[in-house]
């Protein structure tokens, strides 16, 4: 199995290394194309009005002064051109990617890309709380198993697989379940500041991902009990019922 693996932490990332260990875990053909620096809530944006550039570190390690979508994109196309992967794996992202955070998360545009390009992907995020110590033997202990699961069982070539890992010791992780995306509580994630000139600047987010909780069932509950959450997302956006009900209006 061939595995292309990036991310949206940057080419240095410590996720990034807990990752390539994984995928060594699961295959000898591991290559790695990632964001040159980090790109955290990137999106899914695509660079259109400047040129690109990859930097080769080794044979199968490069860096792109792009986003992770740029990454993926210039992996599939140019890098690994007549080498195509036979999974992508995007992470491990420092600070889950459930809820809500799935339509901002760089780390899920990465596989999301890999998907419309054909090629099943997995991201995967660690979530982590107040004090800033990032689990990552959780990630790569329990990756191996969740990424051996699910190349098992299979999924629909028009979906990716997001998976969090809970901010406890590796030991103490309940086991693995599937979950529906939650919700978080709004909140007025940002700070207002002052600059030494006396101009007023923001930043918007916060640097950990703090209590969660959520419906049962969800990503947010899974992570909270202590359970790994897999969460299959699907790239049709369409809301069904709704559609039903607009065609009933215009007909």
């Amino acid at each position: 199995m061939r595995i292309l693996i990036s991310n949206d932490d940057g080419i240095l990332a410590l996720g990034l290394k807990s990752l390539e260990r994984i995928a060594r875990m699961l295959s000898k053909d591991v290559w790695v194309v990632a964001p040159e620096t980090e790109q955290s809530a990137a999106s899914h944006s695509l660079t259109l009005h400047r040129p690109l550039s990859l930097r080769r570190i080794t044979a199968r390690r490069w860096a792109v002064n792009g986003t992770p979508t740029d990454s993926v994109y210039l992996a599939l196309h140019k890098v690994m051109a007549g080498k195509r992967p036979d999974l992508v794996l995007s992470g491990v992202n420092r600070g889950g990617n459930i809820g809500e955070d799935v339509t901002y998360s760089g780390t899920i545009a990465a596989a999301m890309e890999a998907t419309l390009l054909g090629v099943p992907a997995i991201a995967l995020s660690q979530v982590y709380g107040d004090g800033g110590r990032v689990r990552w033997n959780t990630a790569e202990q329990w990756g191996v198993k969740v990424v051996r699961a699910l190349l098992k069982q299979g999924w629909p070539a028009n979906v990716l697989i997001n998976v969090n890992f809970p901010d406890i010791p590796a030991a103490k992780v309940r086991g693995i379940r599937a979950s529906k995306q939650g919700e978080h509580e709004v909140e007025d994630a940002f700070e207002e500041r002052v600059d030494p000139r006396g101009r007023t600047y923001y930043w918007i987010g916060q640097d950990d991902d703090g209590a969660v909780d959520g419906a049962r069932g969800t990503d947010l509950r899974t992570i909270n009990d202590g359970y790994v959450a897999i969460t299959p997302l699907h790239l049709d956006l369409t809301h069904r019922p709704s559609l039903r009900a607009l065609s009933k209006a215009f007909p």
